[in-house]
């Protein structure tokens, strides 16, 4: 029986959404399944451009369906639906994170374009993705990253109106290829914030020279020079401090689509290793029945669960935001930064039981374990994830307002605010609704219980020691925090979502028993930095917990993970 909660070729049927949706996503498996897992891992290997998977994508719609917001004018059914991307992204995920790149690249490329009032570039957008065109976003620098304070894209004035932009981009996906390529630079005549522009440049024009491909992979991340590259009035998207705006606004939007990649990845390899372990005899007995084994997996197992779980969640929210409500960039962060690092855990307890077999050139799981670790460094590094949530916590922890409630959201309904985000600070002043109804909703789980216990010590250490003004300035000091108070934040969606879906209490329970572990884990560490104060260090290891162990319970997951056993393999 294949398992409702994981991803299955075999029988997935996203019957939730509409009857195109349902006939897009099903026709991608296909096409995956078709081309079978020998091509798609010479595919992988042999590092070529994506031209038959992009020839597929065009064929049938596949990116201007989904990435046409409705305002746009596209074809019937078009719209931007978070719902349905994050299904894209797992099955992209799920076959191999070059796919999911050249994808991720055209809607980073297309924020700058759905955000602009430009109407021409609009519908030239429109119309490339109707052609099935990628699309790239032009932001980054070999100098300074992606520190938009530093670009050195100069935009020298014309005297017609437009301009003549001159320097190079690094890092860039889909640069070789791009219809659209939204570019970030500065202008020479004004100085400070007034002086940035967001504009639409095209890479076949001949002032636009693809220099290389910056990695070692069928994902094309290409640097670029434009040489005296002509931008006429009709291809600026923005200027000023709004070009600013965009540009965080689009990584918004973009980095949310990290998560259920890695989701993808996690339940491909999954099935892999809880396979190979469960046939492989040592010592005259299965794999998967000496006890750390079926601990690792099991561990796997509801991480990965937990990372579904949260990802569902976030999707509501960020559906549902507007200008009264940004919880979701609270949420999106963490998409990006908690879920993909899960997703590194998950892979390394499959690895530490399948060992020499993740090497081997015939498995999906050696892609999986080098694709992986990409994923919590593109979008901003953990780091500056990390510390961009802290500056929720206060707010989340102690200082709760009313909210309707959110509904699970699956509609066919078009996400336009997520292009008129408005203005990128102001992140003190986004409320949160009380986290601590999801927990008393499951008081009766021990493991709930016990995480509760150490959220509210959370509470108490925010309200009591929290770092003073000397110790903000130490971001190693902070990053611990941070991971405590990202934890709370995963474990409230979590039981948000498990509620709504009807979760079994004995996986909640075992995942709980892991965070648990987890937050002690960080309480730790803290207690081990070198700026704790006394305070915070008698604080860290009261707030250190034991899971609620439950044998029968253990077992009983243990049955639902050894069942993955030959639920799928890819067809050769």
């Amino acid at each position: 029986m294949a398992d409702p909660l994981l991803f299955n070729p075999r029988t997935y049927d996203p019957r939730h959404f509409d009857a195109e949706t349902r006939r897009l996503l099903r026709a991608t498996v296909d096409w995956f399944e078709a081309r079978g897992k020998r091509r798609l891992i010479e595919d992988y290997r042999s590092r070529e451009w994506l031209s038959d998977f992009l020839s597929f994508t065009a064929e049938e719609g596949l990116f201007a369906a989904f990435l046409t917001p409705a305002s746009a004018g596209g074809a019937p059914g078009a719209r931007w639906d978070t719902a349905r991307i994050a299904a894209l992204n797992e099955i992209l995920g799920f076959y191999g994170l070059d796919y999911w790149y050249a994808w991720q690249v055209t809607v980073l490329g297309l924020g700058p374009v759905w955000q602009s009032d430009n109407a021409d570039a609009r519908e030239r957008a429109a119309g490339l993705l109707a052609q099935g065109e990628v699309f790239a976003f032009g932001l980054s620098e070999r100098a300074h990253g992606a520190d938009i304070y530093s670009t050195d894209m100069l935009l020298e004035p014309d005297g017609r109106g437009g301009f003549l932009a001159t320097g190079a981009k690094y890092y860039i996906g889909n640069g070789n290829a791009a219809g659209l390529v939204s570019v970030f630079g500065r202008r020479t005549d004004v100085e400070g914030p007034e002086g940035y522009v967001f504009f639409a440049a095209d890479s076949r024009h001949p002032a636009y020279h693809l220099v290389q491909n910056v990695v070692d992979s069928s994902k094309y991340v290409s640097e670029f020079r434009l040489d005296a590259y002509p931008v006429a009035a009709g291809d600026v998207l923005h200027t000023g401090r709004a070009a600013f705006d965009a540009a965080l606004n689009t990584v918004n939007v973009g980095k949310f689509n990290l998560c259920t990649a890695s989701v993808g990845i996690c339940e491909h390899a999954m099935y892999e290793a809880v396979t190979h372990a469960h046939h492989r005899i040592l010592y005259g007995r299965p794999v998967t029945a000496f006890p750390h084994v079926r601990r690792e997996l099991a561990d796997a197992y509801v991480r990965l669960v937990g990372m579904k779980l949260f990802s569902d969640r976030a999707v509501d929210y960020f559906r549902s935001a507007g200008p009264e409500d940004r919880r979701y960039l609270l949420f999106n962060p963490m998409t990006k930064m908690k879920v993909t690092t899960e997703g590194e855990k998950v892979i390394d307890l499959m690895w530490d039981v399948i060992a020499a077999k993740g090497f081997e050139k015939d498995t999906y799981f050696a892609e999986a374990a080098v694709e992986i670790r990409g994923l919590p460094k593109l979008e901003g590094t953990v780091h500056v994830n990390l510390a961009l949530i802290l500056k929720f916590m206060r707010n989340h922890l102690l200082h709760p307002v009313e909210y309707p409630p959110v509904p699970t959201r699956l509609d066919a309904a078009d996400d336009a605010f997520l292009f008129r985000q408005g203005p990128a600070r102001g992140l003190g002043s986004v409320r949160f609704h009380d986290w601590r109804p999801a927990f008393d909703a499951y008081a009766k789980v021990p493991n709930v219980a016990r995480f509760r216990e150490q959220a509210d010590a959370l509470c108490a250490f925010a309200a009591d020691c929290a770092p003073d003004e000397e110790q903000s300035r130490d971001l190693d000091l902070l990053l611990a925090v941070g991971q405590l108070f990202a934890l709370v934040v995963h474990g409230q969606l979590i039981l948000e979502q498990a509620r709504l879906t009807g979760l079994d209490e004995d996986l909640l329970d075992e995942l709980f028993g892991v965070l648990v572990r987890d937050f002690s884990a960080h309480a730790v560490e803290l207690h081990g930095k070198d700026s704790a104060t006394g305070a915070q260090q008698r604080w860290a290891l009261s707030a250190v917990r034991r899971p609620v162990v439950d044998a029968e319970r253990s077992a009983r997951v243990w049955e639902r993970v050894e069942a993955l056993a030959g639920a799928y393999e890819m067809a050769p």
